[in-house]
């Protein structure tokens, strides 16, 4: 919840995605049109599964594709921990976004207690599954791995971590797997250069144009 239209715009104006990155911004809802005008990809945050209906304070995968955005990012680890964002719910945005055409970047993880109680795997098949097995392997779905204990608090999985996490995900789904968690431009190029990692979804770093670029160019880097 950052960048209102205005510094949105300025933000637009001053990115330029280094040549042989895929980028797309993910400004809040507010922002949608400014970051579109810019003529960058975009996706939302969050889109809902019903095209209309009494849903006060969602927004719809028609309403997206009005304003010209490409896809939208379901289930972020902090829709799950503060909004009440379930499997069931993740898997329904993830197959209406898809049923209209638009991208999809749909985001599973572990919390530290999970992973300390040795639950990752598990974790991470029941959420895998709801996806999977609504969905599919689908063309324009993108699976964001999130270890929530990375997210916002400066620890970031080791590339060893990202590697193992990626894998096991790809063995239940056959989709790009993006990073998540505490991307930053000091540690962008190890991340992205193990097996199995797709590119990353950048939280915090991406916020100062100078760290994202540094980020994408390090994307750019890997062979």
């Amino acid at each position: 919840m950052y960048k209102g239209p205005r510094a949105t715009r300025e933000f637009c104006d001053a990115f330029r995605p280094p040549d042989g990155a895929e980028v797309v911004l993910c400004p809040p809802y507010v922002s949608l049109p400014a970051a579109v005008e810019s003529g960058h990809a975009v996706f939302a945050q969050n889109v809902h599964w019903a095209d209309e209906g009494a849903y006060t304070g969602e927004i719809s995968p028609t309403m997206l594709l009005e304003l010209g955005v490409a896809g939208a990012i379901v289930g972020h680890s902090e829709r799950r921990q503060y909004f009440g964002e379930t499997d069931e719910s993740v898997a329904r945005r993830t197959v209406a976004a898809l049923e209209h055409g638009l991208r999809v970047i749909a985001c599973v993880g572990e919390s530290l207690e999970e992973r300390e109680s040795g639950e990752m795997e598990l974790v991470l098949r029941v959420q895998i599954e709801a996806i999977g097995e609504a969905a599919g392997a689908h063309e324009r779905l993108v699976v964001a791995y999130e270890p929530v204990w990375a997210i916002g608090t400066g620890r970031t999985a080791t590339p060893e971590q990202a590697r193992e996490a990626h894998a096991f995900i790809k063995g239940l789904l056959d989709v790009p797997v993006l990073y998540g968690g505490s991307v930053k431009p000091d540690n962008a190029a190890e991340l992205l250069s193990q097996d199995g990692v797709d590119g990353a979804l950048v939280g915090g770093a991406s916020l100062e144009v100078e760290s994202f670029t540094a980020i994408c160019q390090a994307a750019t880097a890997v062979p």
